[in-house]
């Protein structure tokens, strides 16, 4: 077939396999609607229609036949292993089996020299290990006594074994099998059976006989229309706007504060392939009736559950938390749900074991490439001290305690505000930067270029805080009446205390250290 895709990758300057990726994430939008035709009294159907699409995509459309049939091990070894393996070990082997899997062809792609722009097993492999690992954790679970389980385990626990048919159409879901999103089983048998719309505050608000909620065709096409938009400006704009523009001699020439600022243009641009491709994918998995949250106050639908990215949150951060919190929010809840809590011993708290583990794996998982523990080392780094930065600047700057709430931000406040969406930009493009150009010599050569400003940045501020900067801060802040309460303390309007700084954060929302994957884009 790639005589029909050539000649639109001529036009547009790209490969044969980007142009049949695109068209396949496209395809699906068609395919969904036919998808939420098929009755939910025929779930085999369901089943089937996915995993024949799938079958479409990878043979006669992307040509990956060997991609497929590896696949097809790793899920059969994990439905085999979990469905027989009683032990409480069973997770990690299906985790082993499959996160080796992976690996290995992550060096097969490293040995061979395969580029970025080849479609191979890699890229729905990266995915569909989150989801067969999941689903090892969520049979574990359904074994365990039900108080032992937190809240998110509760809620995803198999206590009924599917059948091969059922986890074949799960593993095989046909808008994410290429590049996500990532699901779990439980939710996507919500979704073959339509469950999560047969509450009675839900059903309240159909109308005129229908079977699902409202917005979901605005929601979705919406969706295809902004990564649309992303993906023009990536082709439109990616020749000229590049973090390696950086290697190029007359990048040299400029003065070192032009340089930072041109090398800020591309950050965008480079991220726009990856808003591009998990927008268009978002909408077609809304359109099949994934990512329904819930009604809001008015009865307005909320479709939102199948975003993986929020684009101008990582654009114009409030801060680095905010920004980390933002971007590839789907495998960050695999790696804090499959990784973080699991790893940590029963009846202890998530430590630094618990997050350097939980950051090897999600370097192993992203590839081999030295570009990407670059970013990471630096991430960890920048996690820390934008950790520190709140936790010493912001209370001096907000109203206290005893100030009304409808009280307004003063100068220094906006000042702050504005300081931070600024920095945070800089600081991410200068850290993502190896992610994207991937060699290690390209990267330390980019980051030299670029003054080195990112490390002077994060290293001195955190040299500032460990040699007296906390201490002076803290005494600033017991002067104005605003110190954070101990390490440790329960605040009074229900919020955790980090054990980190001490400063409240919502436990839904906490950093897996260091930054572990928000920082970059994964493929």
């Amino acid at each position: 077939m790639d005589a029909i895709f050539q000649p639109l990758a001529n036009a547009v300057g790209a490969s044969v396999d980007q142009i049949k990726l695109i068209s396949c994430l496209l395809i699906a939008y068609p395919l969904a609607s036919l998808f939420v035709r098929i009755p939910t009294s025929q779930p085999a159907l369901r089943h089937l229609f996915s995993i024949g699409v799938a079958l479409i995509f990878f043979f006669p459309v992307l040509e990956i036949y060997s991609a497929f049939f590896q696949l097809l091990a790793s899920i059969m070894a994990t439905y085999l292993i979990a469905k027989y393996h009683k032990g409480s070990n069973m997770p990690w082997i299906v985790f082993v089996i499959v996160m080796g899997h992976l690996t290995a062809n992550h060096v097969i792609r490293a040995i061979y020299g395969f580029s970025y722009e080849t479609m191979e097993v890699t890229g729905p492999q990266m995915v569909l290990t989150m989801k067969l690992t999941t689903f090892a954790w969520n049979v574990y679970d359904g074994r365990r006594k039900e108080e032992e389980l937190d809240k998110w385990q509760q809620s995803k626990r198999i206590t009924k074994y599917p059948s091969l048919l059922e986890f074949l159409g799960y593993s095989f879901y046909f808008p994410g099998i290429l590049v996500g999103p990532y699901l779990d089983f439980p939710e996507y048998m919500e979704l073959i059976n339509e469950t999560m719309f047969q509450h009675a505050h839900v059903k309240a608000t159909l109308k005129d006989g229908h079977r699902l909620p409202a917005g979901r065709k605005r929601a979705a096409y919406s969706k295809m229309f902004m990564g649309l938009v992303y993906l023009g400006a990536f082709v439109l704009l990616g020749p000229k706007y590049n973090f390696s523009v950086a290697m190029k001699d007359e990048f040299m020439k400029m003065s070192l504060l032009k340089r930072i600022v041109i090398f800020q243009l591309g950050g965008p641009i480079e991220r726009a392939k990856y808003y591009a491709i998990w927008t268009l994918t978002e909408g077609a998995s809304v359109l099949t009736g994934l990512g329904f949250t819930d009604v809001g106050a008015h009865g307005e639908p909320h479709w939102n559950g199948a975003a993986n990215v929020k684009v101008w949150l990582i654009e114009f951060p409030p801060n680095f938390k905010v920004l980390l919190d933002s971007w590839n929010m789907k495998t960050n809840v695999w790696l804090r749900e499959c990784i973080y809590k699991r790893v940590t011993p029963k009846g202890q708290k998530p430590g630094n074991m618990s997050s350097m583990i939980t950051f090897f794996t999600s370097a192993f998982w992203h590839g081999i490439a030295s570009g990407y523990y670059l970013t990471f080392m630096m991430g960890g780094f920048i996690t820390a001290a934008a950790r520190q930065a709140r936790a010493n600047f912001r209370p001096l700057l907000v109203p206290p305690p005893s100030a009304p709430a409808n009280t307004p931000p003063s100068l220094a406040k906006r000042l702050y505000d504005v300081s931070s969406i600024v920095l945070s930009a800089f600081i991410l493009n200068y850290s993502a930067s190896p992610f994207i150009l991937l060699s290690g010599r390209d990267s330390i050569t980019t980051w030299n270029r670029l003054g080195w400003y990112g490390h002077i940045i994060v290293m001195g501020s955190l040299l500032v805080f460990s040699l007296g900067g906390n201490k002076y801060f803290r005494a600033l802040q017991k002067k104005k009446g605003v110190l954070p309460p101990p390490r440790g303390a329960k605040p009074t309007n229900g919020t955790a205390v980090s054990s980190a700084n001490g400063t409240p954060v919502e436990e839904k929302n906490f950093i897996l250290p260091p930054s572990v994957d928000k920082v970059l884009p994964s493929k």
